[in-house]
């Protein structure tokens, strides 16, 4: 497995790491049986970072990422987020980036996931009402305290991201970035990269979109939460899954799956970049592992590029609320 270096505080993880997101929440049907299964041969497979949140579940997923890693910890960087506040029955609330809020949350998450330190804590999106001074203040303290080890951010804007390092080394970002979304290029990369900060895409496959699994937009399921993105909507599915439809020539010559093409591509836009493959089941991920063997040439990269330029994919990666915290 390809090691690489998330931020210049020493944080080094897999070329892919481990989303587990899916097997809570949000993408049905849920099996844990099988999603422990996926964790298990991710790690004997060389993966060494899971992905996860409070807010999945809420706070299921933890439990379940918590429980299959217990008798593996050391092969194991876990990854959680805090600041997305959610009701008893789901309801997203509110962002909470207070430092009452961040001592709180990281409790919690210790409690559940049966760990006595986070390995890299991330803010989940920013919280414009507190700055980002004090919220990273409280997550400095963490690590002074032993409950964590590594601070990160997601969908923070390049602004946010200098003014949150200046206050303690932010290792990693984590934010959406693939081939049909590509606004980090714009200004946050460069950022990250200035100031030695890792980049963890989030839906590299563009929510399953870019592997062609759907003909049409009313193949998703009823309770699909996918149902309610812009980009799977009828008139912008089309349209999408046209542009993917070039893709397949692509990954045909290529002689690879598209799920390896896309990552592939990723996996090429620098050494510093560690994309979350999202998988429930076992076949999944060994399909998405085997982007790591994908070689990409110059003349393929300027393909894929013209294929999928910035701004090409119809319609907003969020509906307009959730457009309104990304990118602050």
């Amino acid at each position: 497995m390809e090691m690489r270096a998330l931020g210049s505080r020493g944080l080094k993880v897999s070329a892919l790491s481990l989303g587990c997101m899916g097997m809570s929440e949000f993408y049905p049907p849920m099996d844990d049986a099988e999603s422990v299964a996926t964790i298990h041969r991710a790690l004997d497979l060389g993966v060494t970072m899971l992905d996860t949140a409070d807010v999945y579940g809420p706070h299921t997923n933890e439990q379940l990422v918590g429980d299959a890693i217990r008798s593996r910890r050391a092969q194991v960087i876990v990854a959680t987020k805090f600041g997305n506040v959610r009701g008893k029955d789901g309801a997203f609330l509110s962002v909470n980036g207070s430092p009452e809020y961040v001592r709180a949350a990281c409790d919690g998450s210790l409690q559940r996931l049966g760990l006595d330190h986070i390995d890299l804590y991330y803010q989940h999106r920013v919280d414009t009402q507190v700055p980002i001074e004090e919220t990273v203040g409280a997550m400095a303290e963490l690590v002074t305290a032993g409950k964590v080890r590594f601070l990160g951010l997601s969908e923070a804007g390049a602004v946010t991201i200098r003014r949150a390092h200046a206050v303690h080394p932010i290792s990693a970002l984590q934010s959406e970035y693939s081939l049909w979304t590509r606004d980090p290029e714009t200004e946050v990369l460069a950022t990250c990269r200035q100031l030695g900060i890792g980049f963890v895409p989030y839906s590299p496959l563009g929510r399953g979109f870019l592997t062609a699994r759907w003909a049409a937009a009313s193949d998703l399921p009823a309770n699909d939460r996918r149902k309610i993105f812009p980009r799977f909507q009828e008139e912008n599915f089309n349209k999408n899954l046209e542009i993917v439809e070039r893709l397949k020539i692509v990954a045909a010559r290529k002689h690879c799956t598209l799920a390896q093409l896309a990552l592939g591509w990723l996996l090429a836009q620098g050494k510093d970049i560690v994309p979350i493959v999202g998988c429930k089941k076992r076949t999944h991920l060994e399909d998405n592992l085997g982007a790591l063997t994908v070689s990409l040439s110059a003349s393929d990269l300027s393909e894929l590029d013209a294929i999928f330029p910035k701004d090409a994919a119809a319609g907003l990666r969020y509906p307009d609320a959730g457009m309104q915290a990304v990118n602050r």
